[in-house]
């Protein structure tokens, strides 16, 4: 089954450069994304850890504290990614993080609410 792009926006109490971090680093995204987020010798792969259970991905692009994009390496769709985006309101200052992910059709609104979860705790982390 072919995997479907979607998007989701979450607005953001917070500078660029903190929530940025959360977002590329192994120490940021191990407090709310994954129980253990590793690097690979090259420092563009992650290893993420979830009970016990390693998944690894690549960064695939990135433009400093604007966006990061991965694309897990087990994945077979070369299409798919996963994408944090910082979009910053030109008029208000106002920060929003934009993430877009892929899922199978019949899965996208358990990948909605499994974001809107791990945004929750990311959120709390920043007291956002």
């Amino acid at each position: 089954m072919e995997k479907k792009q979607f998007k989701l926006e979450f607005n953001f109490n917070s500078s660029p450069r903190i929530l940025f971090n959360r977002l590329s680093t192994t120490s940021g995204l191990a407090e709310w994304f994954a129980d253990d987020v590793n690097f690979e010798n090259n420092q563009k792969t992650f290893i993420f850890t979830w009970d016990g259970h390693e998944s690894k991905a690549n960064i695939i692009a990135q433009k400093d504290l604007t966006f990061i994009r991965f694309r897990w390496e087990d994945e077979e769709n070369e299409k798919a990614y996963f994408e944090f985006k910082i979009n910053v309101e030109e008029l208000t200052g106002d920060v929003a993080l934009i993430i877009t992910d892929f899922a199978e059709a019949d899965e996208i609104d358990d990948a909605i609410q499994l974001w809107e979860t791990q945004i929750e705790q990311l959120k709390t982390i920043l007291g956002s």
